[in-house]
């Protein structure tokens, strides 16, 4: 059925011997061994600024990123300053990974955050906006604009904008107005001009309209795009809002607020009724930034840092426009000559239709996966060919008897959604495992809970006090009068929209024995059951850290006994301390350690005797690098494992997640092979090095662009090519 080689390690059991080898002795590793996550993670970010600044990346990508910035800062604050600061109020704050004070890192992290949001904005005003008004992409100001042109605005305004606006005076009879997390305001300064008397008043920007208001042009065939922002049109006109009035200054200013949701489950019996009352608590965090306009006067100033109770040292003075998440707009203008040369996904070669010339044809894809195991690697390979497809096919079969599937975040529109729903309706057993506390999608998550379950479907929330974060579908077919397993277990959540632009893996198998564990992973998610054995998955909490110190501690072994030893981690964080600490003991043995990281890497590069084999990449691009892939030499017997983990505390014991062994030679080479190109020195890549800095390498020496590894691993895959006799 299969060219899977099953081998069982036991790393699901509760084999007593094996675990001593994971009890390792730290007291030769030195102090000062990992890096600051919340600084590592501001690393990450300004990466992502170097892409802005870089003058061989397409125009509209670098405004795009510029956006990426300015939005992934948005929930660094939201998330991880305000988790901070909340404990330090609350007296619960605990030294750093790194054992800093919590003050301390609250300081170096505005410090740092200040540096890159003054870069942030040059790189906007100084690169970025000059070269769009090049290619005749221009956002102008209200003094640019001609007489004909302020008119036509005006009417707009009067028609479009005037009647949403809601200004909010600041006197005795009205106190200070409540200002919504990242919402973009005008403070206005005003002036009774019969009393003479001065007032404060309170605007805010309509957040669901455009931020951009096009300017017109006389001449039909012009292809100049003029924006002129929201927030300057209405401030040019707020004589229309205070008839009577003199307005004497306006400034924008931004508020970021504590976003993070708290949910005490155990303490309710209903974690829905729960969450929809922490999401409006939510509304109401404690202010934790305010950023503001350059010109702004010390007297708003004074008034808006007394109203919010917030410190001066949370203040962000920036160049206008605020909130340049408002460049994500740019998206929607026509120029593709300004962005990466589009790539289109292919269907994987084992999931195509056998009669590829039908526009109208289907591949059976319960069929492909019997032929044996098939890894899909988005958004390379498409998404609607193969997981989408899997679970429309098991959705409309008569002969699938029951579909089981986790849903972490999902799109809107989401057909994986309608297909379980299909499925229901279509007298299926269909089991939703849908995580209602995935950060910012809760309310999305919940509108879903709903409608799944008015379709039949069995909806459950997971466990108490744990995140579901595992990437699994299950479907139990008959066949023969017997049942078949088909499994699909992934890197990426089942979300069509980001898998057009996540990089994840993804694997099929009708392998009995992946079948079974996932059958035992539902059961305990959905039921009482705590299993403690599983074959060819690793899972946590209880056993994915375990298992994963068991395989760095062979390669150790192997090292030490002059055997070759390796161990590749492909992550978006790399942060648990006893799995750092494993690859340092690993490293000073003499295994290879290579580590691919996104985002946050504690671990360190310039620790003479400890880190000397071990080298840290990043790759950041015009997909997200998404896949989490951990690889093993095991003495020329490689063993790959896919999934959902990345190596964070909450990843290892507070989240249900898995990973999968791939057990199909042919895919084994293929992870490494990619795994291969990302670490290797032609490829473009950040290199972390001492002092915890990260350092661009994109050009050889003689100024030649290295290659991109996502452009390749495109060209890669559409080369592939069924073998003769298959066509």
């Amino acid at each position: 059925m299969s060219d899977t080689t099953i081998v069982d390690t036991g790393l699901g059991d509760a084999d007593d011997d094996f675990d001593e080898l994971v009890e390792f002795d730290e007291s030769d590793l030195p102090d000062g061994r990992y890096i600051d996550r919340e600084l590592s993670w501001l690393a990450f970010n300004q990466r992502v600024l170097e892409l802005a600044e870089d003058p061989d990346v397409p125009l509209l990508e670098r405004a795009n990123f510029l956006a990426i910035f300015a939005s992934n800062l948005d929930e660094f604050f939201m998330v991880r300053v305000a988790g901070l600061k909340r404990r330090i109020v609350t007296g619960l704050a605990v030294p750093s990974n790194i054992g800093t004070a919590p003050a301390r890192v609250l300081e170096a992290i505005s410090q740092k955050a200040h540096e890159l949001q003054t870069r942030h904005a040059a790189a906007w005003h100084e690169q970025v906006k000059p070269a769009l008004s090049e290619e005749g992409i221009s956002l102008v100001s209200w003094n640019d604009l001609d007489g004909e042109e302020k008119a036509e605005l005006y009417e707009y305004f009067q028609s479009r904008v005037f009647p949403v606006l809601m200004p909010l005076a600041v006197d005795p009879a009205h106190p200070f107005p409540y200002i919504s997390g990242l919402s973009l305001n005008l403070a206005i300064r005003i002036r009774n001009a019969r009393t003479g008397r001065e007032e404060f008043a309170r605007l805010k920007v309509p957040p669901m309209m455009p931020r951009a208001v096009r300017v017109p042009e006389r001449d039909p065939l012009s292809e100049r795009v003029r924006l002129l922002p929201l927030e300057d049109l209405i401030a040019e006109n707020l004589s229309d809002l205070f008839p009577g009035m003199d307005v004497l200054d306006h400034h924008a200013f931004r508020l970021t607020r504590n976003e993070d949701v708290v949910i005490e489950e155990d303490e309710s019996e209903n974690l829905i009724q729960a969450l929809e009352e922490e999401l409006l608590r939510r509304r109401f965090g404690p202010p934790i930034r305010l950023e503001i306009t350059e010109e702004m006067d010390d007297v708003t100033l004074r008034l808006l840092l007394d109203e919010l109770d917030i410190s001066e040292q949370e203040v962000y003075r920036l160049p206008a426009p605020l909130d340049l998440r408002a460049l994500f707009e740019l998206g929607k203008l026509d120029r593709p000559d300004l962005r990466y040369k589009k790539h289109v996904p292919v269907t994987a070669l084992a999931l195509q239709p056998l009669d590829a010339d039908s526009k109208h044809a289907r591949a059976d894809v319960f069929a492909a996966i019997r032929k044996g195991d098939v890894l899909v690697h988005h958004p390379y390979e498409s998404f609607a060919t193969s997981v989408q497809a899997f679970l429309e096919q098991a959705a409309r079969d008569p002969h699938v008897l029951a579909i089981k599937q986790t849903l972490y975040r999902t799109s809107g529109d989401s057909p994986v959604v309608k297909a379980l729903i299909d499925a229901a309706e279509n007298g299926k057993q269909v089991l939703a495992l849908v995580e209602v506390k995935a950060r910012f999608d809760e309310a999305n998550n919940i509108e879903w809970a709903r409608q799944l379950e008015k379709a039949g479907v069995h909806v459950v929330y997971g466990l108490v006090g744990l995140k579901t974060h595992a990437k699994a579908a299950l479907v139990i077919r008959q066949e023969k009068g017997e049942l078949v397993h088909y499994s699909h277990v992934g890197t990426g959540n089942y979300n069509p929209k980001t898998s057009r632009i996540y990089e994840d893996l993804g694997l099929f198998t009708c392998d009995p024995v992946v079948g079974l564990d996932l059958t035992r992973l539902f059961n305990e998610l959905s039921g009482y059951a705590i299993e403690k054995k599983f074959k060819r998955l690793l899972v946590a909490p209880l056993h994915l850290r375990k298992g994963l110190l068991k395989l760095i501690e062979r390669e150790r072994r192997h090292a030490l006994a002059g055997k070759p030893a390796r161990v590749r981690i492909k992550v978006n964080s790399m942060v648990d301390e006893r799995i750092i600490d494993a690859l340092y003991l690993a490293s000073q043995a003499g295994v290879k350690v290579e580590v691919w990281v996104r985002g946050i890497c504690s671990l360190r590069v310039d620790l003479p005797g400890v880190s000397d084999n071990i080298t840290v990449r990043s790759v950041l691009g015009r997909y997200l690098e998404h896949s989490r892939i951990f690889a093993f030499d095991n003495d020329g017997s490689p063993e790959v494992y896919i999934g959902s983990a990345d190596m964070m505390h909450r990843n290892l014991d507070r989240r249900v997640e898995a990973l999968v062994k791939v057990g199909s030679p042919k895919h084994v080479r293929e992870l490494m092979s990619f795994f291969d190109l990302a670490m290797d020195d032609g490829t473009a890549t950040w290199h972390l090095g001492p002092d915890a800095v990260w350092t661009r390498h994109h050009r050889d020496a003689d100024g030649r662009p290295l290659l991109d590894l996502q452009d390749r691993t495109m060209s890669i895959i559409r080369r592939r090519r069924q073998p003769r006799a298959a066509r």
